[in-house]
């Protein structure tokens, strides 16, 4: 009888056409989808494929999103989008998206990632993929480059670490304050560079836009992949995304009794959590730095600007405007949860609240636009707050959920979002 097997262990296995593979042994694998965007993709994948006098190997296996540098506002910026552009129409590529969010939402939100499948991101969030199911991990621009010629890649099949939260999560926390909560207890090399696969009662009952944040910042946690067997909820989102194919959601979990590192959490006791500068690793519960002044508030990036993120900022602005010289900035996750938020009235009880909304595309988190003032205590939404991240080098970062963010901007100071919930 065959020994049981973890998910990543089934996906890596799959993608190197093997019944099952062993923990620690090095495999060569196929690469189902190669996502990069205008940073980290054309600008230099370009010069060395033309070094080669090599071509893609499969076109329609590549999505470009143009998220990091646009809107254009300098001279750089525009080089960079206009080489991004121009070598997406020279390669004729299919899936290009220009403007219209984040990579990390918007290939979800057009059906790219399936459960099952073996992907790479020319980003360190790419993990986010594995909140359906899928082994996706972000690498560098030199293993991009041989991805991009072969469509393979090589991988160490690596232990797994299961983070098991019981219950319920209570009213006003998210999957940003479970994913605090782990890294505050391991640190950002708490997942040691191995596979992270989040279960339990507190995971199944997420939706699909919560996961995605638990298997984005498993990157935080210092894991390959955030890995979150598909079911469904996982199917019901595919199928609004537009995706008719079949899929196998029994086939992708993990087999009882398989090899793995077991850790417990109890969502029903989990307070909001917040991560003081400069470190997601400085990560406690919110009465830690309750009352700490902050001047400015950020919701955006992919980890707390999507739909549901907005909708959660909303529920605690509406009727309510900001503490007097704060100032909140709303960068929505992509143009079509902007799009639903307008519908929904949301975006105008943000800007009602006196939010300045701004493009819906990384922004801040990737310190582009400026919008950071030197020296300002900042809470936001986004999943790092190293020194110099966000732009400012003098700015004091602190991490939170949207709930948080919120009711820190109403309050002037780092506030509990319960105290502002009905």
């Amino acid at each position: 009888m065959a020994e049981p097997q973890t998910l990543a262990q089934k996906l890596i296995a799959a993608a190197c056409g093997r019944d099952a593979v062993a923990e620690g042994e090095i495999v060569t694998c196929q690469v189902d989808l190669a996502m990069f965007h205008d940073s980290s993709g054309p600008r230099r994948l370009q010069p060395m494929l033309q070094e080669l006098g090599a071509a893609l190997w499969d076109p329609s296996k590549v999505v470009l999103v143009i998220d990091h540098y646009v809107p254009e506002s300098d001279d750089e910026s525009r080089r960079i989008v206009r080489i991004a552009r121009d070598w997406a129409a020279g390669q004729q590529l299919p899936n290009v998206y220009d403007s219209v969010g984040i990579c990390h939402v918007v290939v979800p939100q057009h059906g790219h990632i399936r459960p099952g499948m073996f992907c790479v991101g020319g980003d360190s969030h790419s993990p986010t993929g594995g909140a359906f199911g899928a082994y996706m991990f972000g690498i560098g621009s030199t293993e991009m480059l041989g991805v991009a010629v072969t469509g393979k890649i090589w991988v160490k099949v690596p232990q797994t670490l299961m983070m098991r939260w019981s219950g319920r999560l209570p009213a006003g926390v998210t999957a940003k304050d479970m994913m605090l909560r782990m890294i505050g207890r391991y640190g950002m090399n708490g997942g040691r560079y191995q596979a992270v696969e989040f279960c339990g009662e507190a995971v199944r009952a997420l939706s699909m836009q919560e996961r995605m944040t638990l298997s984005n910042m498993s990157a935080e946690l210092g894991s390959q992949v955030g890995l979150i067997a598909p079911d469904d909820t996982t199917e019901a989102y595919l199928r609004e995304a537009g995706v008719t194919a079949a899929l196998d959601l029994a086939r992708w979990r993990s087999d009882e009794g398989a090899p793995a590192e077991w850790h417990d959490f109890d969502a029903a006791a989990l307070a909001p959590q917040v991560a003081a500068p400069h470190s997601p690793a400085n990560a406690c519960g919110v009465d830690e730095y309750r009352g700490v002044p902050v001047q400015v508030a950020y919701i955006g990036a992919c980890t707390g600007a999507k739909l549901e993120d907005l909708r959660a900022a909303a529920s605690v602005l509406r009727g309510r405007r900001l503490s007097a010289g704060m100032r909140l900035m709303v960068a929505p996750a992509s143009r079509q949860d902007q799009q639903q938020a307008e519908r929904e009235g949301i975006m105008q009880t943000l800007i009602a609240a006196g939010a300045d909304v701004l493009p819906t595309t990384c922004g801040a988190c990737a310190g582009y636009g400026g919008s950071i003032p030197d020296g300002a205590s900042v809470i936001s939404t986004t999943a790092r707050n190293f020194k110099g991240r966000m732009g400012s080098e003098t700015a004091q970062v602190y991490l939170a959920s949207p709930y948080t963010v919120a009711a820190s901007a109403v309050a002037g100071r780092i506030a509990d979002p319960r105290e502002f919930m009905a």
